[in-house]
């Protein structure tokens, strides 16, 4: 019965814990996997729901379910599947007194990040920089509000993934110049071609992040055309992957370190 149940959409499992009382909204942890938000996977053997009641609301206990109580506005919740929860800003706040600040960033990355249509069937952001900036502003007091409002100052539009936040971030933090987010490549006849994850135009270097998806050998075969198109172009690609990702990523961003300095970048300049 237990598996059977985990089978089930989050939005079902949830909704009879939020159904209870009409001032309930699923929060947090519960909130970002419905926003399908990067987050720190539960691993306790069994669900656990996260809600939200606004102060003065009548007491919740109920098994499995974890009740946070704090101010709630009402444009702070919207509908999935029926099933009241926070919105992607509010839950991104919500968030930061879990999260470390660089999962903080990754996370709002995704809620800023514009999609593609073709890929998610949406052409819209969950919210914009703005809307988490005026959930820090209306909540000053709140737990985690300190690290909101420094991982906001590093939240970027154009990331795709948690591990490409995470990347730019450890080349920053390097004291490498900050590179910009999937931005075509315009070659010298104004044909665009291809968007690296991260990439400096100034010194034609793209940054290619390779998960674990890049080991078939339909993906092999595109990786190779790509690293030739870089080559046709005069670009450096330079490859991370998750081992260059271990120690902080530290390793990726030495190796980035040494295709900028092979390309003239010097510190200071």
């Amino acid at each position: 019965m237990e598996g059977t149940t985990a089978a089930l959409p989050l939005s079902v499992r949830v909704r009879p814990f939020i159904e209870v009382n009409e001032r309930c909204a699923a929060s947090h942890l519960t909130a970002a996997e419905l926003h399908s938000l990067p987050q720190r996977r539960q691993d306790d053997g069994f669900d656990v729901y996260h809600l939200i009641r606004p102060e003065g609301a009548a007491h919740l206990d109920r098994p499995h379910v974890i009740v946070h109580r704090m101010k709630l506005y009402e444009d702070e919740v919207t509908r999935i599947d029926g099933v009241p929860v926070t919105t992607p800003a509010r839950t991104w706040l919500d968030m930061a007194e879990l999260l470390s600040v660089d999962e903080i960033v990754a996370m709002g990355d995704a809620c800023v990040c514009v999609p593609r249509p073709e890929f998610e069937g949406k052409d819209l952001p969950l919210c914009s920089i703005a809307d988490l900036q005026r959930m820090i502003e209306r909540h000053k007091g709140k737990r985690g509000i300190r690290k909101a409002k420094e991982a906001i100052k590093l939240v970027r539009v154009g990331s795709d993934s948690p591990q490409e936040t995470l990347l730019r971030l450890a080349i920053v933090r390097a004291g490498l110049p900050e590179p910009e987010l999937n931005v075509p490549i315009i070659a010298t006849d104004g044909v665009r071609h291809h968007e690296p994850d991260l990439s400096y135009r100034r010194y034609r270097i793209g940054i290619e992040y390779e998960g674990e998806h890049h080991g078939g050998e339909s993906q092999i075969a595109r990786d190779i055309a790509r690293s030739e198109r870089y080559a046709a172009l005069g670009w450096t690609e330079v490859r991370i992957s998750k081992r260059h990702m271990l120690n902080d990523a530290k390793p990726a961003a030495a190796k980035v370190l040494v295709a900028l300095a092979q390309a003239g970048w010097r510190r200071g300049s």
